[in-house]
């Protein structure tokens, strides 16, 4: 298989929609992707087994590395790996997985706790190995941390010899199979030295040469996930012997040359963290693959929409079936919803990346990675009820892609995990979210938009102040009570806290538009999307004294009217969103001519004298 790359032309009409979502310097951040997508090893293959679709993504791996300049280079790049789950994750969801492992988790890691080992990365860069990373086990998932697969320290041997000390204890999920070839792991486990824990680091680990595990090593393949295929494991080792340098230092701990432990880090929570950096960057990547999957629906299903025809009312002609309120409403507030996602997305992504206030930061990626794979879920299964039964195929994706994005949200710490954590840091904050309602008090104007992102800067507070109502009522000395009284306001102001968050970004991106469509359909969008999330909460508003009873009664219409502004326009929308010709013809749905996916080349109708003859009604 091999990949010739050729440079996409640009649509002038669609280009600052694009650069919304893209970012402003998308040809080249995202053009190399978008390129690589649009060759031949990349269509979408028809009649595979499960194995032949896992080789596939395995075939698909080296066909990218052989394309890149540099695999370090790439796994150095938070923006690069993101743009590749971006623009893969529609195509290939197995592809996605085992590239976001062996470049970020794998060789991200290896690459960030490079000074103590000096480990020769040639065997990964070229994939004679691939890497994969193995962290959470049967009993520990989202409680990592507390991971049971130990690494002691031999003296006499200089290393490490690793061992999995009850079921418990197998790391879960990993693709730690010989398919696709040899395999190495970076494996957490517990450091003990001369009896001492010093808590978790990850421990370079060979797994498998080409047919079979590496002595000491145990692997089992797990039930077919169902979706696309990846070769998920339960993996464990006895008494498996390392070298030193196979341990990852670095300042948050090593093993010094008089096998004596060091690290600046007291906290052995810490250290793990330290050593597990790169599961910051996999939720980006996550967003990022959701982000790109539910754009490729939501234009999959516009496109049908327009060439689906149904029948009209009392006899008149054929409609498309978005012609219905029914239809277009979903997919207008579905477009409303993706291009937010898209605009959180990048902020989280830029915020992180410029490096002030590290937790803040974190936090705001964590809140996104949860928010946005949620949306993406719901967006998905929307266009895949307007596509019928047709979406139901795998042959249109849409079913692959809906488990793709449960994959995204439950991996690099499940959602409701990381958004509870984010709930507890801001809850204890010193100070509640967002400006008051309005300058003079009281409620404002509803075609203000300084006002509608006031309001969702005023659910936040509410539903935190809430919590803090809630969590005061809850008995003393019982921090787990004390959590469950408080934990349900305080998710809803997580949420709320990512509404703004995208509300916000959408603000910033219709003020750096010039004047013109483009700035208009962007206006209308944000407001969609902001009329929408206040109209579900205008109780609450209304309780508060931020809304009037008029205003509330009001939401309906004026929500009513954007759906109609916004459907007006949505292939334009869709085109803004950049997605390759090659793509789009994959999917059969997406085509005008779609019924020539089941054409039947031996069917009575192939020749003349079977043909029946049918009135054209459009």
């Amino acid at each position: 298989m091999t990949a010739t790359i050729d440079s996409p032309s640009a649509e002038p009409s669609t280009d600052l929609l694009t650069g919304v979502l893209l970012g402003y310097n998308h040809r080249r951040e995202h053009g190399f992707w978008q390129r690589l997508i649009s060759t031949e090893p990349f269509r979408r293959p028809e009649h595979r087994t499960t194995e032949e679709r896992l080789d596939l993504a395995y075939e698909r791996l080296r066909v990218l590395n052989d394309c890149l300049d540099s695999g370090a280079r790439l796994a150095a790049d938070h923006r690069a790996l993101a743009a590749l789950h971006e623009w893969l994750g529609p195509v290939d969801p197995a592809l996605t997985t085992v590239a976001g492992i062996h470049y970020n988790l794998f060789l991200g890691s290896l690459l960030d706790h490079g000074d103590d080992g000096h480990h020769d990365l040639s065997d990964f860069l070229r994939l004679r190995r691939i890497g994969t990373f193995l962290c959470t086990e049967v009993a520990h998932g989202n409680d990592a941390a507390a991971v049971e697969t130990t690494a002691e320290y031999d003296r006499e041997r200089d290393g490490f010899v690793l061992r999995t000390p009850h079921a418990g204890a197998q790391k879960f999920m990993p693709n730690t199979s010989p398919a696709g070839g040899p395999k190495t792991g970076l494996v957490a486990a517990r450091l003990l030295v001369d009896g001492a824990d010093h808590g978790v680091f990850l421990f370079l680990v060979p797994l498998t040469d080409a047919e079979q595990p590496l002595p000491g090593v145990r692997i089992r393949r797990l039930p077919t996930r169902t979706g696309s295929p990846v070769d998920h494991c339960l993996t464990s080792f006895d008494r498996v012997f390392v070298g030193r340098a196979a341990l990852l230092g670095g300042d948050h701990g090593r093993i010094g040359a008089d096998g004596e432990f060091s690290s600046t880090i007291d906290n052995r929570r810490r250290r793990f963290l330290a050593s597990i950096g790169r599961v910051t960057s996999g939720k980006i990547s996550m967003t990022a693959c959701a982000v790109g999957c539910a754009r490729a629906t939501l234009a999959v299903a516009v496109r049908y929409g327009g060439h689906r025809y149904i029948s009209g009312p009392r006899g008149s002609r054929p409609v498309p079936v978005i012609a219905h309120r029914s239809h277009h409403g979903p997919l207008a507030s579905a477009t409303a919803t993706v291009f937010a996602m898209s605009l959180l997305h990048r902020r989280a992504l830029d915020r992180w990346e410029r490096g002030g206030q590290p937790e803040e930061a974190e936090r705001l990626v964590a809140v996104a990675k949860g928010w946005i794979t949620w949306q993406a879920r719901a967006v998905i299964v929307e266009c895949r009820e307007r596509c019928g039964a047709q979406a139901l195929l795998e042959n249109n994706g849409m079913s692959e892609l809906l488990t793709g994005v449960e994959g995204a949200i439950t991996a690099e710490g499940d959602n409701v995990a990381i958004h509870a954590k984010a709930a507890a840091e801001m809850l204890f904050a010193a100070a509640p979210a967002g400006p008051g309602p309005s300058p003079g008090g009281g409620p404002g104007d509803l075609d203000d938009p300084g006002f509608l992102g006031r309001l969702l800067a005023e659910l936040e507070r509410i539903w935190f102040g809430r919590a803090r109502e809630r969590i005061g009522l809850a008995p003393l000395g019982d921090p787990l009570a004390r959590w469950n009284a408080a934990s349900g306001p305080a998710l809803r102001g997580v949420e709320a806290h990512a509404q703004r968050q995208a509300a916000e970004a959408y603000t910033v991106a219709v003020a750096e538009l010039p004047e013109g469509p483009a700035r208009e359909r962007l206006d209308e969008l944000r407001r969609l999307f902001a009329l929408d999330r206040i109209a579900r909460n205008s109780g609450d508003l209304l309780a508060a004294g931020l809304l009037t009873a008029d205003q509330v009664n009001g939401l309906p219409d004026r929500v009513e009217a954007l759906i109609t502004a916004v459907a007006a326009h949505l292939p334009g929308l869709v085109e803004s969103f950049a997605l390759p010709p090659e793509l789009l013809a994959d999917w059969p749905i997406a085509g005008a001519d779609y019924v020539a996916a089941y054409d039947d080349p031996d069917a009575a109708w192939q020749t003349d004298g079977g043909r029946a003859t049918v009135p054209d009604e459009r």
